[in-house]
C-alpha cells in the first residue's frame, strides 16, 4: 500500500491526511479542515482552511463561543482580522452584522475562496502584506479587532500599542485575542483592559476593551 488516508467527521470538522510512500511514520502531512459560517446571513455556508506550520484554524465551536461572548450580532461597524489564516472570523463578523472587513494575507488563496463564497466581495479588503506593514498603512477606526498571532504574548501587546498609537481603535472597540491556553496576557495594554477571558479546550480567548 503506497499511501494511507483516513477521513473522520465530527462536529462538522473533517480531517484528511495522507502519507507519502517514502515516509516511515506520519511526519509529513497536511490537514485540510472543512468548516462553516456558524450564524448570520452566511450561516451554514462552507469555509475552507489549511492547517500547517503558520496557520491554526479556529474551530466552529470556539468561533461560536467567541461571538456569543462579544455579540452575538452587530449593528454595523468595521472589523480588522490582522492574522487571517482563512478569514473565517472576519467573515463570521460580517455575517453577524459588521459592515466591512480588512484582512492581512496569510493563507491568501484560501481567504480569497472564502470571500468569494459570500457573494459580497466588496465588503472585504485583503491586504497582501505582513501584519506590521498593514498596521502602518490601514486608516480609519475599527470596532472589532481579531488577533491570533504567532508568539502571541509579545506580538499582541505590540500590535495593540501600535493601533492605539495610530488611532485605529474606536471608543467602543473590542479586541479579541485567541491564544494557547497556557499564554497569560497582561491585564492592561495601552489603556485597554481585559473584559472577558475564557478557555475552550486548548484555546484561550481574551477580550480587551477601553
Amino acid at each position: 500500500m503506497n499511501g494511507i488516508s483516513k477521513v473522520r467527521q465530527k462536529n462538522q470538522l473533517t480531517y484528511s491526511y495522507h502519507r507519502r510512500k517514502t515516509d516511515t511514520f506520519f511526519r509529513d502531512f497536511v490537514i485540510i479542515f472543512f468548516m462553516r459560517v456558524v450564524a448570520g446571513k452566511y450561516g451554514g455556508r462552507p469555509l475552507k482552511t489549511l492547517e500547517g506550520k503558520t496557520t491554526r484554524p479556529t474551530t466552529d465551536k470556539v468561533k461560536g463561543a467567541i461571538f456569543n461572548m462579544i455579540g452575538p450580532y452587530f449593528d454595523g461597524g468595521q472589523v480588522l482580522d490582522l492574522y487571517a489564516g482563512s478569514g473565517s472570523l472576519a467573515i463570521e463578523a460580517i455575517s453577524r452584522g459588521m459592515v466591512s472587513a480588512v484582512k492581512d494575507r496569510r493563507a491568501q488563496a484560501i481567504i480569497s475562496q472564502n470571500i468569494s463564497m459570500t457573494k459580497e466581495k466588496e465588503r472585504f479588503e485583503l491586504l497582501k502584506m505582513e501584519s506590521n506593514r498593514a498596521l502602518e498603512l490601514v486608516t480609519g477606526q475599527f470596532d472589532l479587532v481579531l488577533l491570533d498571532p504567532p508568539y502571541a504574548k509579545e506580538q499582541i501587546a505590540a500590535d495593540i500599542e501600535k493601533m492605539v498609537e495610530r488611532g485605529l481603535l474606536s471608543d467602543d472597540v473590542l479586541v479579541v485575542c485567541e491564544t494557547d491556553k497556557s499564554v497569560d496576557l497582561p491585564e492592561e495594554i495601552a489603556g485597554l483592559g481585559i473584559w472577558k477571558q475564557k478557555i475552550y479546550g486548548i484555546s484561550k480567548v481574551t477580550v480587551y476593551v477601553r
